[in-house]
């Protein structure tokens, strides 16, 4: 065979395909080769994939072009895949959530902490992470239910693993992560419940006294006695910032630890996208922008630039709009064109339910065949009465 590799949008009757730019089983194509036998079947090898290898030295034979109806794509395996992924997640979620709260009610009633019960629910929170990163993130983005402090613990589990997994941090340093991030907030438990409850701003002596819960929590975990080092300058540094803006020491660039610099930046992000009594709660869009306007004196730019490519401008789960009026579900990452997500498609132009969900990948359109998409905005949960949970249940 003499392969050439040519767009797929340029394909001509006549050619032979001999290879893709993805695996044949990726596709809905019968024949692994086959004849373009005219500008339908071009049209239809360019909705699946964006360049080809046709063998010029093809004299005549072969087949056409076929493609089963019947068989499963790679975006219908993609929404089945991910529902289950998610549901499997949102076991490992609720269980170790409720796992912490145990953790943290018995501090509070003075008796000794467990963590070792931490350590052992954080584990399958990391597998979930490497078996379908898109399912943990769609998870976070659409939990509802349960107490703040529990979720966003284990969420902020969850985003730092995402971001250490990007970073290339190993086994190791991602359990300490994971487990470090869930305990980040044990010194609230010290808190004043009332003023933890109050619907309005701090005045300033609460102000002072909620800054010091890192340094309580800090001490609270030093009390178990064989701690690691990094666990512990996690519960105490996530709120200091590399301007040394923080708090409770005021640190400055590298005095913070890494782990507890990405417990910070995970930190913020989770409570900006969260929905809060006494605070506006971001769309994924809004907050991935705000992060990006603190790098340099709040955190660090190359852990916000590992952060934002791990996570997308718009990340999976989110309910977004098209320039066509069309609104979806962004359900898969594009590792390079973060603006181009794959989407799956819930409403019309007219932002009518559509009968069947149709998946679109913002990063391989044909623009030949039909106007090109693209996301002018991120809609907040709930939009038009969408339930976006209901898709990945």
């Amino acid at each position: 065979m003499d392969l050439i590799k040519i767009a797929a949008e340029d394909l001509l009757p006549g050619m032979f395909v001999a290879e893709l730019d993805r695996p044949w089983l990726d596709t809905p194509f019968v024949l692994q080769g086959f004849v373009i036998r005219d500008a339908d079947d071009a049209r239809e090898v360019a909705r699946h994939v964006r360049y080809v290898y046709v063998d010029a030295s093809y004299r005549g034979g072969g087949q056409f072009l076929a493609v089963d109806p019947s068989a499963s794509t790679k975006s219908s395996k993609t929404v089945l895949v991910m529902k289950e992924d998610f549901l499997a997640a949102k076991v490992s979620f609720d269980s170790a959530a409720g796992s912490l709260e145990k953790v943290f009610e018995a501090l509070g009633d003075g008796d000794a902490m467990d963590l070792s019960m931490v350590e052992q629910e954080v584990s399958p929170l990391i597998e979930g992470v490497f078996q379908n990163q898109e399912a943990v993130a769609a998870l976070l983005r659409l939990r509802k239910s349960g107490s703040y402090r529990y979720n966003h613990g284990i969420a902020m589990s969850l985003w730092g693993v995402i971001l250490g997994k990007r970073m290339g941090l190993d086994r190791e340093r991602l359990e300490k992560l994971a487990v470090g991030c869930a305990i980040c907030d044990l010194g609230m438990t010290k808190m004043p419940p009332e003023m933890l409850q109050q619907r309005h701003a701090f005045d300033a002596e609460q102000l002072a006294q909620l800054r010091q819960h890192p340094a309580v929590g800090a001490e609270m975990v030093a009390a178990l006695g064989d701690i690691d080092r990094e666990i512990l300058a996690m519960v105490e540094y996530h709120h200091e910032r590399i301007d040394g803006s923080g708090y409770p020491h005021g640190l400055e660039g590298d005095t913070i630890p890494l782990l507890a610099q990405i417990a910070g930046l995970v930190d913020t992000y989770d409570a900006m996208v969260s929905p809060r009594i006494y605070a506006k709660t971001r769309t994924s869009h809004e907050a991935a922008l705000e992060l990006i306007d603190r790098k340099g004196h709040e955190f660090d730019d190359e852990l916000i630039e590992h952060f934002v490519q791990a996570i997308g401008l718009f990340p999976t789960g989110v309910l977004i709009e098209l320039n066509t009026g069309e609104v979806g579900i962004v359900i898969r990452q594009n590792d390079t064109r973060r603006l181009k997500p794959e989407v799956m498609l819930v409403l019309d132009a007219e932002k009518v339910p559509q009968e069947k969900n149709e998946i679109v990948d913002l990063s391989n359109q044909n623009a030949g065949a039909e106007p090109e998409r693209w996301i002018t905005r991120e809609l907040l949960a709930g939009s038009h009465d969408l339930n976006v949970q209901d898709y990945f249940e």
